[in-house]
C-alpha cells in the first residue's frame, strides 16, 4: 500500500512541472501518508518515546532480543502500562 502511495506521489510530482495543482495534490498526499499511514506503523515507538526517561529505547528493543530477563520485564511492563492507559482513555476504540 505504501509503495503505491509513494509511486503516486512521484507521478504527481513529475506531472507538476506542467501544472502547479499536481504539486499541491502531491504535497497533500505526502501529508496524509505521513500523518495516517506511517503513524500507524510506529505508534508504539512514538507513544512510548514521549513517556519519559525510559521510553527512548523501547522501539528498538522490541525488534531485537533482550539481553536479560530484567530488560524483558521492563519492556513488557511498559507496554502493558501503555495498553491499559489506551484502553482507559479510549474504551470505544479497543477491540474486544
Amino acid at each position: 500500500m505504501g509503495t503505491l502511495i509513494i509511486l503516486a506521489i512521484l507521478v504527481l510530482a513529475a506531472l507538476g512541472f506542467n501544472s502547479p495543482v499536481y504539486w499541491f495534490v502531491a504535497a497533500t498526499l505526502v501529508y496524509l501518508y505521513v500523518r495516517f499511514f506511517r503513524a500507524g506503523q510506529g505508534a508504539s515507538g512514538s507513544s512510548s518515546g514521549g513517556g519519559g526517561g525510559g521510553g527512548g529505547g523501547s522501539s528498538s528493543s522490541s525488534t531485537r532480543m533482550d539481553s536479560d530477563y530484567h530488560s524483558y520485564r521492563r519492556r513488557r511492563d511498559r507496554m502493558a502500562k501503555w495498553e491499559r492507559r489506551y484502553r482507559r482513555e479510549r474504551p470505544w476504540n479497543v477491540k474486544k
